[in-house]
């Protein structure tokens, strides 16, 4: 894949867009047991000006999570890392992966997501005592 638009072409075959901005799109990853997890997908673009897709699923309000173990857990991942960011105007906990878009393609897009949701699903319940609100 090369251009968002790519991206956004792919997403919607699949899934029904929430958000459908120019270089922003999300959508809802059904899950077993009737669960669900939110998908965001983000253009950026890197110091060497190579376009990157942003991958990443809110799981939890930020507060009261021990920034050790998010550290470790880290450091034990082969796909997604644990950042912060806004969302309404609150520190949340989002589940992230960066890709290049040359590396990219419908398959591994597929992939990233899936691994992406099924995890943040997992962190989300365990941070949320089972809740599923994103």
């Amino acid at each position: 894949m090369q251009s968002f638009e790519q991206i956004r072409s792919h997403v919607s075959n699949d899934h029904s867009i929430r958000t459908n901005d120019p270089y922003l799109i999300s959508f809802d990853l059904h899950l077993e047991h009737g669960r669900h997890q939110g998908i965001y997908l983000q253009e950026m673009e890197g110091e060497d000006g190579l376009k990157h897709l942003r991958i990443s699923t809110p799981i939890g309000p930020a507060t009261g999570v021990d920034p050790t173990r998010c550290m470790r857990f880290n450091w034990e991942q082969r796909t997604g890392y644990l950042a912060i960011s806004d969302l309404d105007g609150s520190p949340y906990l989002h589940l992230v992966e960066n890709r290049p878009y040359p590396l990219l393609n419908g398959t591994e897009l597929d992939r990233v997501v899936s691994e992406l949701g099924q995890l943040g699903d997992r962190l989300e319940q365990a941070l949320s005592s089972g809740g599923d609100s994103f």
